[in-house]
């Protein structure tokens, strides 16, 4: 009965996913919309409610390309894997100790991370086109890049709550919040989560000026659909993983629903302020501050760690 309690809430929770991922399009159309001066989506339902659900259709329903040369196995598979990895991160989510408390949540959460570049580097190149390669290639470096100071700020704050739990976040917030003892660590981290979801000013894997689309530049309809509900629910995750690490976390507070849709507004409203950065400028940032901040930070985090 418990585990079928626990696969039921993962299967409510992978919806609930997918229902927000839906609506989180439509809040970026809208916003985007207005920094732009226009309306944005309007007339499907009131106020475009429902236009989620008519692009899912439209785009559901259109024909399926397949391009002669491309590696047809690894093309088809390649967004399918990519949805499952960024569905699978939610596993971690604590629901309740009663229902699913995972104790090992954060090295699960590297690990689905770290094989995250796999879809993103074989769809490039299963697709069989130089734009598809380069933009795969472009995105792989910049993950992995970025991939190093968020794995060393995880680990600093490992150290200072003393376990790999997501419950121990919450314990130790619960008088003062991290982001008040680390407030540098929280923007970087905040950038970090924007170059792990290829979302501007870091879309270098999806450049539309240089490389038609990048690495998904071949598929159509499901693929492409798959391709982009995955980078979607990645970015639903960062922000749920950014209130948990930095803002209290307390999962049975409605403030808390009300940071993380604050937080994926965030990720939109850069999207709409900020222009795309140079790729030598984006690795120097990765390489030549954010490592020395993150191995400073972390260090500092063990010296606290041992002499509290």
């Amino acid at each position: 009965m418990f585990y079928m309690m626990s696969m039921f809430s993962m299967l409510v929770m992978i919806i609930f996913v997918l229902i927000g991922v839906a609506f989180l399009t439509l809040l970026e159309r809208k916003v985007l919309g207005y920094i732009q001066i226009r309306k944005g989506p309007n007339k499907v339902g009131y106020l475009g409610i429902f236009q989620p659900f008519a692009d899912a259709i439209k785009l559901f329903s259109k024909e399926q390309t397949y391009p002669s040369l491309s590696n047809y196995f690894l093309y088809l598979f390649c967004p399918i894997v990519s949805l499952f990895i960024s569905l699978l991160l939610w596993m971690i989510y604590p629901l309740s100790k009663e229902v699913i408390s995972f104790d090992l949540a954060i090295l699960f959460f590297m690990c689905c991370t770290s094989v995250g570049v796999y879809p993103l580097i074989m769809a490039g190149w299963s697709s069989n086109s130089n734009y598809a390669l380069l933009g795969s290639l472009r995105g792989v470096a910049q993950t992995i890049s970025y991939e190093v100071s968020m794995m060393l700020f995880l680990l600093g704050f490992m150290f200072l709550v003393s376990g790999f739990s997501l419950d121990l976040w919450y314990k130790y917030q619960s008088n003062i919040w991290f982001i008040f003892l680390c407030m540098p660590i929280f923007f970087c981290w905040f950038s970090c989560c924007l170059a792990e979801t290829n979302r501007t000013p870091f879309d270098f894997s999806e450049g539309e000026s240089e490389l038609v689309s990048g690495f998904n530049v071949e598929y159509s309809s499901g693929g492409f659909a798959l391709i982009f509900m995955s980078e979607y629910s990645s970015i639903l995750f960062m922000s749920m993983i950014s209130m948990l690490m930095f803002l209290g976390g307390d999962m049975y507070s409605l403030y808390f629903y009300f940071g993380f849709v604050f937080i994926s507004f965030m990720f939109i409203w850069v999207r709409g302020t900020l222009p795309r950065y140079r790729y030598d400028k984006l690795m120097y940032l990765a390489w030549k501050s954010y490592l020395p901040l993150s191995l400073n930070f972390f260090l500092m985090f063990i010296w606290l760690n041992l002499y509290s």
